[in-house]
C-alpha cells in the first residue's frame, strides 16, 4: 500500500554521501523535529532529474525555507557513491540538498512507491514524487503519473505551503 498523507515515515536506514564516505541515516532521527521537503527521482543523472527536478529544489531553497522547510532531501534508488558524483556534477553541498541513497530500494518498497524501469535498463526504481514531512509525518504527497513532471516539482510543493 502506498504511503498516505497523515502516515508516519517508516523506520529505515538510508545512506548519505560525505567527504569521509557513505554514512548511514536513520529515518526516525532524520525527520524528527523538523520540516523536510523530500523529493524522489527515478535515477541520478537522468535527463529530467538533472535538468529540472533537482535544480528546481535548489533554486527554490530560500523560498522553501521562508515557508518553514528546514531541510531539502533528494532520494534515489542509487548507491551513495552515485549520488555523491551527481551532487558534485550539480555543484551541490549537503547544505543545499541532503542526498539519500536507497541502494536496494527497501525504503521505496516500504513506501509503496516503486517504479518498474526494467524497460529502460534501470531495474526497480522510485517513482517521481515530492512530499512535505513534518516531524516524521507526511503532510503533503505529490506522486507523478508515468513519465510526467508536474506535481513533484519544487514550485508545486511551494504552492502547497
Amino acid at each position: 500500500m502506498t504511503i498516505q498523507i497523515g502516515d508516519r515515515i517508516p523506520s529505515a536506514t538510508l545512506m548519505t554521501p560525505t567527504a569521509d564516505g557513505p554514512r548511514p541515516v536513520q529515518t526516525d532521527e532524520f525527520f524528527k523535529g523538523k520540516t523536510v521537503a523530500l523529493f524522489a527521482v527515478p535515477g541520478a543523472f537522468t535527463p529530467t532529474c538533472s535538468a529540472r527536478h533537482l535544480p528546481g529544489f535548489v533554486d527554490n531553497k530560500s523560498a522553501l525555507a521562508d515557508k518553514g522547510v528546514d531541510t531539502i532531501a533528494c532520494l534515489s534508488v542509487n548507491d551513495a557513491f552515485v549520488l555523491k558524483a551527481w551532487a558534485e556534477s550539480q555543484s551541490l553541498t549537503e547544505a543545499d540538498v541532503v542526498m539519500l541513497a536507497d541502494g536496494s530500494g527497501d525504503f521505496t518498497r516500504t513506501l509503496g512507491l516503486t517504479l518498474d524501469a526494467r524497460g529502460f535498463g534501470m531495474g526497480e526504481r522510485s517513482q517521481r514524487y515530492s512530499m512535505l514531512v513534518r516531524d516524521g509525518v507526511v503532510e503533503q504527497l505529490n506522486i507523478e503519473q508515468g513519465g510526467e513532471f508536474k506535481v513533484s516539482s519544487a514550485e508545486h510543493l511551494l504552492a502547497q505551503l
